[in-house]
């Protein structure tokens, strides 16, 4: 179900934009239909109230947790079931956030990515994006949704948009604090800007060398890094958000010395930060994680040169629960291997 949808059915049984906005608005903050009024559903046109009881059914079975695998630090990987029988994974991350998926697969295929090792299945709707965060305030507060999960955002930008828009106005969620993640697309930095809600952009940078980024991601448009960050910086000056720059640190392929320099004369005076995540090792793909203490000390030497940088952990280390392994798992009916509950945040 699209949201856009939804407003087309509710307007054909006679609801006016307000009307349309509370019912959006109780679904996206989890609130049921009784608060705040003695009789709060007789504003609605009648039609509607007959209505009523089958979409909050549909809504509710746009998608459901079929596992959850908690950790240490308070975050949780959800393998999450869409109401075609298709999963994908969201993870509920510390300090009340949310990261949700786009896409059933992925068409970038990104080499070091498990998600993209099937390719695309099929895009998700902007209900289903929006019911992940839904199910999420089920379980704890919600102030944060970055798209960072299964899929690439770019390629699936009508949905996408008609949820961020919809969080950006009706769920009590900053704007700044709705993050698209993306490869880079042409189509996005066109279109971001030109939304109700224009929310945090993250770039998957990965190296400073155009020809080891077409390598690593392979169907990703043909912008070299120094573009990328040109049109990040574009955007980071427009809204006011510093852009994050994603770094997955592969042990001896885009942390050497070199790229280090030429990162730092990359991002020296950008409105930016550095996320910088040592690879989640995937069975089967050849990239190896560097040791915490190397990935420390690079994270160390760029924040000394001026780069605001991040080290986060990638998520399942013990879990084996990378974004897209869990999903991997349940297709080949495998049982998930819980070692320890150490995820870590996506």
């Amino acid at each position: 179900m699209r949201i856009d949808t939804l407003r087309t059915r509710l307007r054909a049984l006679g609801a006016l934009p307000l009307h349309e906005d509370r019912i959006l608005r109780d679904w996206v903050r989890n609130a049921g239909h009784d608060h705040g009024r003695r009789r709060p559903m007789d504003f609605l046109p009648k039609p509607v109230r007959e209505a009523l009881p089958d979409i909050d059914a549909e809504l509710d079975g746009l998608a459901r947790v079929l596992s959850t695998h908690p950790a240490e630090d308070g975050s949780a990987r959800l393998l999450v079931a869409l109401a075609d029988g298709q999963t994908v994974e969201s993870v509920l991350l510390p300090r009340d956030g949310v990261c949700v998926s786009s896409q059933v697969g992925c068409a970038v295929g990104c080499q070091f990515c498990m998600t993209g090792q099937g390719g695309l299945v099929r895009q998700v709707t902007s209900g289903e994006i929006v019911a992940q965060v839904v199910l999420a305030r089920r379980q704890r507060p919600v102030k944060k949704v970055v798209f960072m999960g299964m899929g690439e955002p770019a390629h699936n930008l009508d949905n996408v948009l008609e949820a961020i828009e919809l969080l950006g106005v009706e769920a009590d969620i900053a704007h700044k604090n709705l993050v698209f993640s993306t490869v880079g697309d042409p189509r996005a930095f066109e279109r971001l800007p030109a939304g109700r809600v224009k929310p945090a952009l993250a770039l998957s940078l990965h190296t400073t060398k155009p020809a080891l980024r077409e390598r690593l991601l392979p169907r990703a448009p043909r912008m070299t890094p120094a573009e990328l960050v040109a049109e990040g910086e574009r955007y980071a000056r427009l809204t006011g958000y510093p852009i994050q720059y994603q770094w997955t640190l592969l042990d001896g392929v885009n942390d050497g010395q070199d790229e280090l320099e030429a990162l730092v004369a990359l991002l020296r005076g950008k409105y930016a930060v550095l996320n910088m995540i040592p690879y989640n090792t995937n069975p089967g793909l050849d990239f190896r994680r560097p040791s915490w203490d190397k990935a420390h000390a690079i994270a160390a030497w760029l924040f000394e040169r001026g780069i605001l940088t991040k080290l986060r952990d990638s998520a399942g280390q013990d879990v084996d629960g990378g974004c897209g392994q869990l999903r991997a798992r349940a297709a080949q009916d495998k049982p998930v291997r819980i070692h320890r509950q150490t995820l870590a945040s996506m």
